[in-house]
């Protein structure tokens, strides 16, 4: 049964940083792609970020490029989200996300499993 647990998640003030964490158990983490979504209350989930299966292609919603850093580490079996330069608009449940493709995908019908969120909360 694969598994993906989330953490990392938590308060910060706006232009803060945050590194969320996804381990992933039951599935050879190394063998396919990986990516983070957020779903903010009254809205739909939305793409945040993506990573190819040997994390060498990398896919940015526009709303994050050049703030939000997405990396794996296969050797822990771990996949991160380094947030940096926090907005209050970046408030919402962050999920990481599992999908069987070896490319960056962006779409929720790729992902096949995912984790239970982790909150996160910007203050102005």
């Amino acid at each position: 049964q694969v598994q993906l647990v989330e953490s990392g998640g938590g308060l910060v003030e706006a232009g803060g940083s945050l590194r969320l964490s996804c381990s992933v158990s039951g599935r050879t983490f190394s063998s396919a792609a990986m990516g983070w979504f957020r779903q903010a209350p009254g809205k739909e989930r939305e793409f945040v970020a993506a990573i190819s299966w040997r994390g060498g292609v990398t896919k940015y919603a526009d709303s994050v490029k050049g703030r939000f850093t997405i990396s794996r580490d296969s050797a822990k079996n771990t996949g991160y989200l380094q947030m940096a330069s926090l907005k209050p608009e970046d408030t919402a449940v962050y999920y990481c996300a599992g999908t069987r493709m070896i490319v960056p995908v962006i779409a929720p019908t790729d992902y096949d499993v995912w984790g239970q969120g982790t909150q996160v909360t910007v203050s102005s």
